[in-house]
């Protein structure tokens, strides 16, 4: 590699390797920096002459680092690290008049219990902050929150590496929701009564649902599903009207159930505790609008859960 001169390399430049680098496509890299495909290859070509070196080559299903790129990822990461820790250090960020996008990534029954207590708040204290929620596979998740593709993640996210930095926002548990009218009127539930209902089942990808299902398996119950769906939004409006069962988060149940239209039961089988927490990445630990949304969030639902209980 020849001796690289700086004076033709700007931060453009490594942003396009590190997302390269990360997508492994030239068009991936494009829509992620906001740019046309040819911008992308054009910053390639100066990235090829400025190192000496292909750095990455083509093969028919991505485009794969050479040698000298591997050498060089480590170093232009830990720079583009630095440099933007030390512009978050001297920013400002003034919610009353901030006009930010923050990026929050959590599941759809997530999102039935933050969302309208989020932006109730943000009406007033934040009122031209956009959130953008999207919801992720795990894999996606690391790394979106890695390179800033993510500012939060809110949820029961213990496979997230330790570069991602959590606090507890509250303690839940499953519980099995009925509609008040439902045929069943006992008290408590059996491991009988539970293998007996037919039930709404949602799936989700999400760690803490799987660690439900497990449970489930574990106790013997092999549940009757009338309804499967691959989203949750709707399953607590069908509950409501007929005598299917959903198994849910107690904290997600109780915000459905104001008007007391459903009976909510303890589940009779041994079932894990789910710690909700808020996630944020290590390397953006310094900025102030990641930093003061998140603890509104924690101080919102520590409110209502001091409220609740």
């Amino acid at each position: 590699m020849k001796h690289v001169n700086l004076a033709t390399v700007d931060l453009n430049l490594l942003k396009t390797f590190l997302a390269i680098w990360e997508l492994r496509s030239l068009t991936a890299a494009a829509d992620k920096l906001h740019l046309s495909q040819p911008a992308v290859s054009h910053a390639l070509r100066r990235l090829r002459e400025v190192f000496d070196d292909p750095l990455f080559v083509r093969t028919p299903t991505a485009m794969v680092p050479t040698d000298a790129a591997i050498r060089l990822h480590a170093p232009i990461d830990n720079a583009m690290s630095i440099i933007y820790g030390a512009l978050q250090k001297h920013s400002r960020f003034d919610p009353s008049v901030a006009t930010r996008t923050f990026r929050l990534v959590m599941s759809d029954m997530a999102e039935q219990h933050v969302l309208p207590l989020l932006m109730e708040t943000l009406a007033s204290t934040a009122p031209n902050i956009t959130i953008d929620v999207r919801q992720m596979s795990m894999d996606d998740l690391c790394s979106a929150m890695r390179n800033g593709d993510a500012d939060i993640a809110l949820g029961y996210l213990p496979a997230l590496n330790d570069e991602c930095v959590s606090s507890p926002m509250l303690d839940d548990e499953f519980v099995c929701m009925l509609r008040s009218a439902h045929p069943f009127q006992g008290k408590k539930l059996t491991v009988a009564d539970l293998g007996s209902f037919r039930y709404v089942y949602a799936e989700t990808n999400t760690t803490g649902h799987c660690l439900a299902e497990d449970a489930f398996r574990r106790a013997g119950i092999e549940r009757d599903v009338a309804l499967r769906l691959r989203h949750f939004t709707v399953a607590a409006r069908i509950v409501a009207g007929t005598d299917l069962a959903l198994i849910l988060p107690r904290s997600i149940a109780e915000g459905m159930n104001r008007g007391r239209i459903y009976r909510l039961f303890p589940l009779p089988i041994e079932m894990p505790s789910i710690t909700v927490k808020v996630y944020t990445h290590s390397r953006f630990a310094s900025d102030p609008g990641i930093g003061w949304l998140a603890a509104t969030l924690l101080t919102l639902f520590a409110s209502e859960e001091s409220v609740a209980h």
